[in-house]
């Protein structure tokens, strides 16, 4: 099967809960649609998705939960990396089988000491284990989290093997230069997204994907019209703009800053819930950061979705 790869804006989709923190998943595929209308992908389960507070039975629940509400698998590309090789096969085998775009897989992130032929060895194990054409991994490459690297090498011996499988990378190592030595790479058929929309307009000029950022969650139309535009001669002006709003929201502790900016703008103190050990910004600090974006006139223009099934 031709390896068809993915482009665009993606946003690692904020997880909503309930009170018992239990998920609440028509309000998560609400904010899947009003992503999929703003032209934006849905990386769900990813870092600011809360995904790690997750189980592995919650997550193929939730990835049935959102297909079943309307949502396109073809918008989406799940997070099934896990530090399990089996939690990540299966995980993986499921969101293959709905039918999801692609997978977004990170590096087994417990034991740091790991060297490129161990992981080599996970990545290849789960591509023969899932044994499925239609399978697309986009490696996850965050080291700053994971503290387990994703290295030039171990790109292009993955793809060396798996060719048809091997789609992408997202790069959240928060360092351009990195990027750039992946971009330098010209490997053909290979999506690079950058980790930040910070990154973005650049990563588009080097012949980059696209980017998966948190800040999409918000922000996602004008995130998408730099994409869109990076060619034409105000896109730095447009990039200007989404990176006034991303130095805002960095401020603060990312996740919480996200749930609080959406609860602002929906009037709804329900998306502030976080799963322990995570916990909603202080008041004070959620509304300085609500007065610190209105002072840009930045506003989230998000009617309420009513999808049921």
């Amino acid at each position: 099967m031709k390896k068809e790869n993915l482009q665009g804006v993606f946003s690692p989709v904020i997880t909503p809960f309930n009170r018992d923190f239990t998920v609440d998943h028509k309000k998560l595929a609400n904010q899947c649609e009003w992503l999929i209308s703003q032209e934006v992908g849905l990386a769900i389960f990813g870092t600011n998705s809360e995904a790690n507070s997750l189980s592995v039975d919650e997550k193929i629940f939730l990835l049935d939960k959102v297909i079943d509400y309307g949502i396109d698998p073809g918008k989406l590309m799940p997070g099934t990396g896990c530090c399990s090789m089996t939690d990540t096969i299966n995980l993986t085998k499921h969101a293959v089988k709905v039918g999801c775009a692609g997978v977004l897989m990170l590096p087994p992130f417990y034991y740091k000491a790991v060297d490129d032929d161990g992981l080599f060895k996970y990545f290849s194990n789960i591509i023969e284990s899932v044994n499925d054409e239609r399978l697309r991994i986009y490696l996850y490459h965050i080291p700053p989290i994971a503290m387990v690297r994703i290295s030039l090498k171990l790109i292009e011996a993955l793809l060396k093997k798996f060719p048809n499988t091997i789609a992408g990378i997202k790069d959240s190592s928060g360092d351009w230069n990195n990027t750039q030595q992946m971009l330098d790479e010209k490997w053909d058929d290979f999506g690079i997204f950058a980790g930040s929309e910070s990154f973005l307009l650049k990563t588009m000029q080097q012949g980059g994907a696209g980017c998966i950022s948190a800040t999409a969650n918000v922000n996602p139309r004008n995130i998408y019209n730099v994409y869109k535009n990076w060619q034409k001669s105000n896109a730095s002006y447009m990039q200007e703009e989404i990176d006034r709003v991303r130095s805002i929201v960095q401020k603060y502790p990312l996740i919480p800053a996200l749930k609080s900016i959406v609860s602002h703008f929906h009037e709804d103190r329900g998306w502030n819930i976080l799963r322990p050990p995570l916990k909603e910004l202080h008041p004070n600090e959620s509304k300085k950061l609500i007065a610190e974006l209105e002072a840009i006139n930045f506003k989230i223009d998000h009617s309420s979705l009513d999808i049921s099934l």
